[in-house]
Parts: structure tokens; C-alpha cells; sequence
């Protein structure tokens, strides 16, 4: 069992919050043993181990269970599902899938709170605002709902309000959340290697992101710019004097999910285009743009009634580093077609390792879990599951991936269902290989934009003013021989004093067995000295090298322990985040 627990470390946890305590704590129970949190928190045990059962006596959760189950306590927990279906590190790829279509739906809040929530925010009673409010919410979720609306200059819009009280709700569940990380950080070897406290606290910036619906409308504007040449592809703009930070309005969206389309529906319209520009939007956004759509599920995705594609709810987003991006995009390129070993390369390369990690095992799980998609047909390959699965294989192998490879496989995986949906014969594969020349142009561009050109061209006059001085410089230490070099290597005093350590300790050895060799001799020899019984000389001897020989491993367990300190200190100051 690998759950190892700190008897030092004090417990923090609050009392105010038993309730949620046991709701977490029956949650991690019931999934727990040789199901999820067995699998990632407490290793394998031995097969004959006997099974824990949940209270019920019912069968062993599902993935699918899980999302009930988190949909069942609250909105904090239902982002939670859709925060670790990005986390292919943490999870197995069973419950990623069942997460990664978590949506949350729940009643409806009384019209009343709504009314007071909007004149609140606004200023101004709802009459006043539009012209047409309607009572009925057409979506509701567990932090807000949409209500369907007309302003006084006719055109229709969506008016999102947040549910009341949830802001603190959710506040309470973190802290919580983060006690409990807190704890697992401490006392287990499981929170030593995930860093739970890490990923809570990460949620907790993405979620309060979230339920600041100013952050959203910014999010839509952007995404609507970046996404503007691409003419199948639609985002609702905000209405700039109706957003505050518990209310957006925006465009209304005439159409339908995706999801709600009918085979009849589907055969009538022209779904490959739709396929295609949806694919290529998303690949825009996480390789070009570095700011993407962080939460691309089915029911966010709408079929316009005039044949488009409209992005919707962009509470969560994500960003992606220019060099993550060449990264993401050489490891997508290597994945579509199936060159195990430069995927592994790549994956190794802008991988985290960790202190157990294995390169020569890892390059090869990496390696084989590529190359086995070339026997395959080129469209029967799922580049965002075998994206999930380096994740999986390379943290197995003691090397974190990044965050952004797991959030770019559910994207892919996402797209994947979708694409399929408005088009059965779509090759997502062949349609990343398509626009492959696309983003290098696009790429070249953003590289060659006219702040990077006077940057560089501000680096080149600095060069050419500075080159003859330096060039002045190097001459005249060359000329008058004092030119030197400075290489680094290993520091040879340091080297000396541990080989003279190791020497010390073979020769205080071998002095002890002469001590022993020579007190046995000894004691063949009767003399008038003697002690206990026994020759003294003799005796003596055996005393001397009973002290030395205790000294000697005194010394060297004390030197071990505190070269164990100094290492975790060094550790803990590397790695600040982690207790």
C-alpha cells in the first residue's frame, strides 16, 4: 500500500465544515480501493485483499455513477468533473471520457431572484432595460441561467444571470477542497507526486474566472476577432452596457445544439464544410492563437439557422505559450502519422520529470503506443485518446505532461464527436494534415508582425553599435596573452574531500580487522594480565575495536540522515508549492 502517512504533520480542518468533510470523504470511499481513487491514490494492492464495499452494497461505481454523483452535490463539483476531465496525469481514460461530458442542468431559479438579480446589477429595473423579458429560463445550469430578451432597439438577445447566493457557495466548497488537499499533500505519497493542493488551487482561479461574467464577455470578444476569417464559424458578441459581473447579454443564437439534430436533419444539411471549419477553428485557436475555448463539449456547440457553427459559454478558457503551441503542433503532426519516435521525443521534451522518472522505458511506451496507429486506417486513428494515453504512460513512467497536451486532447476528442455528428465520413486525422501548412503560414506571420521586426531590428543597431568595442576588447587581451577561458566542471576540492571521506572510512575498517585479527591471536597466549578472565592484552584489543566499529556506523547513519535533510530542503525550495 502506498498511502504513507506523516504522524508530524498537524491537522487543520476546520469544524464549520464536517458536513462537506463527509460528503468529500464518502465520495472518495465509495469510488475508492480498486476503482479510482484506489488506482490513483493507493497503488496496487494484493489480489486476495478483500474488496471495499460502498454503504450500499451496490456494485462497483461506474464512471458514469461519478458524474452523478458530482452533478448530485452542487456546482462546485460539477466544475470540478469538467476541471479533472482535463488531468489524463490523474485519472484513467474511462472516467476522462464519462467527465469530459459532464454537463450540469438543474431547476430553475424563481423569476423573482432573476428580476432582483438584473435591476440590481443594472440599475434599472427590467422593464426599463427591454422591451421584452421572458419569464421562462431556456437553459438553466448550476451557476446561472438564460433568459431570452428584447432590447428597445428590437434586437433579440440571451441574458445570462447568475443564481443568487452561489458566489459564496462555491467559496466555501474551496476552502474546503483546499483543507483536504492540504492534508492529502502531507500524509500521503500520493499528494507528494499529483500536488493536489497545486491543482485546487488552480481550479479555484479558473472557477472565480468564471463566475465574473465580465471575464466571459472579454473572452467572447476575443474569441470573435481571432475567429472572423473563418466564415462558417460564429461567437456572440456582448451587449457592452448590459454585462456586469453576475449578468451578460449577448447575441441570441437561432439554432440547435448539435446534439439535438435529427437524422433527418443531419442528411438535409451540408455538414462536411461545418466539420471542417469547426476543426480548423479549434486548431486556430490552441496553435495560432495561444487562447482557446477550454470547454468545448457537445452542448456548447450550436448549428446556426443560417448554416453555421456558434461557440458557445466561455466561462472557461484556456492559454497556450508560443513555444508550447511549435510543441503541440510537432507532437499533433507526429501522432497523425504515426512516427512513434519523434512523438516520444517531443512528449519527453516539454514533459516535467519527476524524481522517479525512466527515460529509456518511457521513450519506449511512448514510442509503441504511437507506432501501433500505423497498422491502423488513418481515420480510425483518435489522436486526442492517444494524447490522453502519453499523459497516462508518461506520469506511470515518473514525467508530468503539461496541462495544455491533456486540455488539447479533450478538444480533439470533443471536436471528434462532433464533426462526426454533422459529417459520419469526417477524418479529423486527414483534416489536421489539411490545415498543417495553414498554421505554419499563419505562424511565420504572427513571427514576422511588426513589433517582433522592430524589436529585432532595435537588437541588431545595439549589436552593430557595441561590436567594435568588443571586438577592440578581445584583440587587446589577446595581444597582451590574457585571454582566458573559464570552463565549468566539477569542483575538484569537493571531489577530494569525499574521496579522503571514503578513504578514512577503509582505512578506520581495515585498522578495526587488524584490531580483531591480532586480539584472536592474542588470546592463545597466556599471560599474568588478564581481564574477565581472558588474556588483557587481548581484550583490549577487542574493546578498541568494538568503539571504533561502533563510531564508524554512529558516523555513517548520521551522515546519511542529514545528507536526507539537506536533499528534501532542497527539494522544498525548488518546489515551493509543495508541503
Amino acid at each position: 500500500m502506498v498511502l504513507a502517512f506523516d504522524p508530524f504533520m498537524p491537522l487543520t480542518l476546520s469544524p464549520k465544515r464536517l458536513k462537506r468533510y463527509r460528503d468529500i470523504g464518502h465520495l472518495l470511499l465509495k469510488y475508492g480501493r480498486k476503482d479510482l481513487v484506489h488506482r490513483s491514490l493507493f497503488g496496487d494492492l494484493e489480489e486476495d485483499e478483500p474488496r471495499a464495499a460502498s454503504t450500499n452494497g451496490a456494485s462497483p461505481s461506474k464512471p458514469e455513477q461519478l458524474a452523478a454523483d458530482l452533478e448530485a452535490m452542487g456546482p462546485t463539483f460539477v466544475k470540478i468533473g469538467q476541471f479533472l476531465s482535463t488531468r489524463a496525469d490523474f485519472l484513467p481514460p474511462d472516467y476522462l471520457e464519462a467527465l469530459s461530458r459532464l454537463q450540469d442542468s438543474t431547476q430553475p431559479v424563481p423569476f423573482s431572484d432573476i428580476e432582483r438579480i438584473v435591476t440590481e446589477e443594472l440599475g434599472v429595473r427590467i422593464s426599463k432595460a427591454f422591451a421584452l423579458f421572458e419569464d421562462a429560463p431556456i437553459a438553466s445550469a448550476s451557476l446561472g441561467q438564460v433568459h431570452r430578451a428584447q432590447l428597445r432597439d428590437g434586437s433579440t438577445v440571451a441574458v445570462k444571470v447568475q443564481r443568487p447566493d452561489v458566489r459564496e457557495g462555491i467559496v466555501e466548497d474551496l476552502d474546503a477542497l483546499e483543507e483536504i488537499a492540504t492534508f492529502l499533500d502531507s500524509h500521503t505519497e500520493a499528494g507528494r507526486k499529483h500536488n493536489f493542493l497545486g491543482m485546487v488551487r488552480e481550479f479555484r482561479k479558473s472557477l472565480l474566472q468564471e463566475l465574473d461574467y465580465r471575464e466571459e464577455a472579454r473572452h467572447l470578444q476575443l474569441l470573435g476577432e481571432n475567429l472572423s476569417e473563418i466564415d462558417l464559424v460564429m461567437v456572440p458578441q456582448p451587449v457592452d452596457d448590459y454585462v456586469t459581473s453576475r449578468v451578460l447579454t449577448m447575441e441570441f443564437v437561432h439554432g440547435r445544439k448539435v446534439t439535438a439534430l435529427g437524422p433527418l436533419a443531419r442528411m438535409e444539411m451540408d455538414g462536411a464544410p461545418l466539420a471542417e471549419a469547426l476543426c480548423k477553428a479549434y486548431l486556430q485557436q490552441i496553435l495560432i492563437d495561444g487562447f482557446f475555448h477550454a470547454d468545448p463539449h457537445p452542448g456548447n456547440v450550436f448549428v446556426t439557422d443560417d448554416g453555421r457553427i456558434a461557440l458557445l459559454d466561455l466561462g472557461m478558457v484556456g492559454r497556450v505559450t508560443p513555444s508550447m503551441q511549435e510543441a503541440l503542433l510537432k507532437l499533433l503532426l507526429a501522432i497523425s502519422e504515426g512516427r512513434g519516435e519523434d512523438a516520444a521525443e517531443m512528449a519527453i521534451e516539454i514533459g516535467e520529470p519527476l524524481a522517479d522518472f525512466d527515460e529509456g522505458r518511457v521513450r519506449a511506451e511512448l514510442a509503441e503506443r504511437v507506432s501501433v496507429a500505423q497498422g491502423k486506417r488513418l481515420e480510425d486513428i483518435e489522436i486526442g485518446r492517444t494524447m490522453y494515453d502519453l499523459s497516462r504512460v508518461g506520469l506511470e513512467g515518473g514525467i508530468r505532461m503539461p496541462r495544455e497536451l491533456t486540455m488539447l486532447a479533450k478538444a480533439l476528442l470533443n471536436i471528434d464527436e462532433v464533426a462526426r455528428t454533422l459529417d459520419r465520413t469526417f477524418d479529423p486525422n486527414a483534416s489536421i494534415r489539411r490545415n498543417a501548412a495553414a498554421i505554419l503560414r499563419a505562424r511565420m506571420r504572427k513571427s514576422v508582425s511588426p513589433g517582433k521586426l522592430f524589436a529585432g531590428m532595435l537588437e541588431v543597431k545595439q549589436f552593430a553599435e557595441k561590436l567594435p568595442g568588443r571586438l577592440n576588447r578581445l584583440i587587446d587581451n589577446v595581444a597582451h596573452n590574457r585571454l582566458r577561458v573559464k570552463v565549468d566542471a566539477v569542483d575538484e576540492v569537493l571531489l577530494m574531500e569525499g574521496l579522503q571521506k571514503i578513504a578514512n572510512r577503509i582505512t578506520l575498517g581495515l585498522v578495526i580487522s587488524a584490531l580483531i585479527v591480532g586480539a584472536a591471536l592474542l588470546m592463545r597466549i597466556e599471560t599474568h594480565f588478564r581481564l574477565f578472565g581472558y588474556p588483557g592484552i587481548a581484550i583490549l584489543l577487542f574493546l578498541a575495536a568494538a568503539i571504533a566499529g561502533c563510531a564508524l556506523v554512529l558516523n555513517i547513519v548520521l551522515h546519511d540522515l542529514r545528507s536526507r535533510r539537506e536533499r528534501l530542503d532542497r527539494l522544498r525550495h525548488e518546489r515551493p508549492g509543495r508541503p
